[in-house]
């Protein structure tokens, strides 16, 4: 009988969904992916109040969900969401994959997804060999600050002491966004040059999420940050808006339409931030070696291997 290797993996969003195709893809799994996809996403619409329950309350609708006899069968729980009033959500919990006969593995081989609210911290603690995670995470918990930035994804690893944690980062799966230098045009010397040269000359007030604190100072290199004081949002207020209100600011952006609504210029994209397979190294064994490669593959088009 095969062993079945436990991966743990975001409970919801963007990085779960990139989990998920990435499976799907590996394994032939495409309609447990949309499944569990699908359930997610309406859950979602749910909590947001765009969509009508029916009058059907959250516990029966997650007992509808998880009432399954087979560990092939996804199971999902419960968690306060951080909207107003923080509302029960639905999302991910398991679900069992047979991988028996796929590129050699033994019968009765399998991976079990295992959802966990931060991923990255639960192979810090040695519960799993392998999982995903945001690199934004890694970045926010173990990285060295040094004064030279860090722009590459690849280069990760590097500034990882072996002594805080036996995490190594093997790959992403190139969902990627970027955390971008957003400016008023009063404070940008111009489109063009709102970049990290900029960043070395400028003195003076940069917003930015409290909780990228730690990543922004590994991004843009403790030298930039002479001389500029952090800024953060109020609780509950945009952070473009925020970021409009200080001159300039680092923001997650995808197409930057939001930034633009607010009057911002975007400028150097300075990171990119993506969902990428973790390993604890002191956790691996030859099944986890083999499933790390089932998983990896040339194929990914990820920022992990990419220069600038």
């Amino acid at each position: 009988m095969g062993e079945t290797i436990p991966i743990a993996v975001p409970r919801k969003g963007r990085p779960l969904e990139s989990v998920l195709e990435r499976i799907a893809e590996r394994l032939d799994v495409p309609e447990l992916a949309d499944d569990i996809t699908s359930t997610l996403r309406h859950e979602k619409a749910l909590t947001k109040g765009t969509l009508d329950p029916d009058g059907e309350d959250v516990y029966h609708r997650l007992a509808d969900y998880s009432t399954v006899a087979d560990p092939t069968e996804p199971e999902y729980t419960l968690l306060r969401d951080d909207r107003a009033g923080k509302p029960r959500r639905i999302v991910f919990d398991s679900v069992t994959i047979p991988i028996g006969g796929i590129d050699g593995a033994p019968e009765g081989a399998a991976i079990q997804l295992v959802g966990r609210e931060e991923p990255f911290r639960a192979l810090r603690t040695h519960e799993f060999g392998l999982g995903f995670d945001s690199a934004d995470l890694v970045l926010e918990e173990v990285v060295e600050l040094r004064p030279e930035p860090l722009d590459r994804i690849a280069d990760v690893n590097a500034r990882i002491n072996p002594a805080d944690t036996d995490v190594q980062v093997v790959t992403g799966l190139g969902d990627t966004v970027y955390h971008t230098l957003l400016a008023t045009p009063d404070v940008a010397p111009s489109p063009g040059s709102l970049d990290r040269d900029f960043l070395e000359t400028y003195e003076g007030p940069l917003c930015i999420e409290p909780r990228y604190e730690r990543l922004v100072q590994a991004v843009l290199g403790t030298r930039a940050l002479e001389g500029i004081e952090f800024r953060y949002p109020d609780d509950g207020r945009e952070e473009e808006a925020a970021i409009a209100d200080a001159g300039l600011g680092v923001y997650l952006t995808v197409t930057g339409s939001t930034a633009r609504d607010h009057g911002l210029l975007l400028g150097e994209q300075l990171f990119p931030s993506e969902t990428v397979l973790l390993e604890n190294t002191a956790e691996t064994t030859e099944t986890v070696e083999f499933v790390r490669s089932l998983l990896n593959g040339g194929d990914l088009e990820t920022e992990l291997a990419v220069g600038h």
